[in-house]
């Protein structure tokens, strides 16, 4: 694709990481195919290729309007596309590039600058906790669409932490939310990385990835995120500490894994960081990455099983995972090979859900439509109704849940039960 940059944006860093993305796409349309929004509405400039022109527009020079943000607004930053793009072209980062430009030129209304507000400095906030206790509490009192949102309280098991020191190190990023939403897929992380011979540390001061900021436009934001996970990694990954060296930063939400995996990228013109950046994405592994290294270990746990609570399970592989990480596969067969029965949505396996971080507050209508055809999908195909339905992000997982009274779990919450 032909461009021609307004000078503003000439040999700056934005305006030349958007023109080497723009000139990648043939316009080829490929991508409309596997467009969510696409599906749904029908109108090129909710596809990626008609996006992709608005964002060519905005850095051109041209007048940038509530319309072109309305349309980048609605999209779920899925990646879907860069899976079917023949090209290449990286829309996720340009993506979040035209939606950085057009938030400063393009006035929001006083409610959604607010919510916008409210979630960037609300989820990240250590008084979050707090309040999803109280929201806990109280959750029989609450309206349906808040209770959707508020999970009921959790198992004492959430708490168990292994206590055995091993050889073999690993750093977790606990998340902003979901030590207050779903403490447990935390606490099931480190148990079974133990029964393999591995302890699970965590650094305190660590917090949000910087994805939540970094997807609402505030690009500053997201990179003091980034910046403050690095300071409170780099004394375990150097070895610097009484706990020794790690040998992996491990994400068991995909949507974390992602962004941390994209560091080095985000970090590249920061000379104070860029370097500890690149390191920080070299030692990212999504959980299941681990599953090869885990197995002879959790075979040996599970042998002579004869029968496991969630045996029979539907899968649904997170677009964070299997189009932004590119890591398909390796849940579902790793589960099968331990003995549980899995199944993917009998269609549109590839699409997303409609959770998408706070893409489920901001777009409602948009969200709940694809939670409910995923739904379908998933709990319509199968030979035998699902037992739960299995995930790897916390998004998807508390998303989907709001639409089904089938259980939705993280699968690592599952094989910590078998293995318990």
């Amino acid at each position: 694709m032909q461009t021609h940059l307004a000078p503003e944006f000439q040999g700056t860093p934005e305006g030349s990481r958007a023109e080497a993305i723009l000139r990648k796409c043939v316009h080829c349309g490929f991508c409309t195919a596997t467009c969510p929004t696409y599906q749904l509405l029908g109108d090129e400039l909710d596809g990626p290729r008609g996006r992709i022109y608005l964002i060519k527009q905005v850095f051109e020079g041209a007048p940038v309007t509530r319309k072109t943000q309305l349309h980048l607004d609605r999209c779920l930053t899925c990646r879907n596309c860069e899976t079917t793009c023949p090209s290449g072209v990286q829309y996720g980062q340009l993506i979040d590039l035209g939606r950085q430009v057009v938030e400063q030129r393009v006035e929001r209304p006083t409610r959604e600058k607010a919510v916008r507000w409210l979630l960037k400095e609300g989820l990240t906030s250590p008084l979050f906790d707090s309040a999803m206790a109280v929201g806990k509490a109280v959750r029989p009192l609450l309206s349906a669409s808040l209770k959707a949102k508020v999970p009921a309280a959790s198992s004492a098991r959430a708490k168990l932490w292994p206590q055995r020191a091993h050889d073999r190190k690993v750093l977790l990023l606990m998340g902003c939310v979901q030590p207050a939403i779903m403490p447990n897929v935390n606490s099931a992380t480190a148990r079974v990385l133990d029964v393999a011979g591995i302890q699970t540390l965590v650094a305190d001061e660590a917090g949000c990835c910087g994805a939540l900021r970094t997807h609402l436009a505030d690009t500053q934001g997201g990179l003091q995120d980034m910046r403050r996970n690095i300071d409170a990694w780099w004394p375990l990954i150097e070895g610097l500490t009484s706990a020794g060296r790690v040998e992996a930063i491990v994400m068991n939400a995909s949507g974390c894994g992602v962004t941390v995996k994209e560091y080095g990228h985000a970090l590249a013109d920061d000379p104070l960081y860029a370097h500890k950046a690149r390191r920080v994405s070299e030692l990212t592994r999504d959980l299941s990455e681990l599953l090869p290294d885990l197995m002879p270990a959790l075979k040996s746990r599970l042998r002579g099983t004869r029968s496991l609570k969630w045996r029979k399970l539907a899968y649904h592989p997170p677009c964070t995972l299997q189009h932004g990480q590119q890591l398909r596969g390796g849940v579902e067969s790793h589960l099968r090979e331990l003995g549980f029965e899995v199944q993917l949505a009998g269609s549109e396996s590839h699409l997303c859900c409609g959770s998408a971080g706070t893409y489920s507050v901001l777009q409602p209508e948009l969200s709940v439509q694809l939670r409910d055809r995923k739904l379908a999908h998933l709990q319509g195909a199968q030979v035998d109704t699902p037992q739960a339905i299995v995930s790897a992000n916390i998004g998807c997982i508390q998303h989907l849940q709001s639409g089904t009274h089938t259980p939705v779990r993280h699968w690592v919450e599952v094989l910590d039960e078998a293995l318990a």
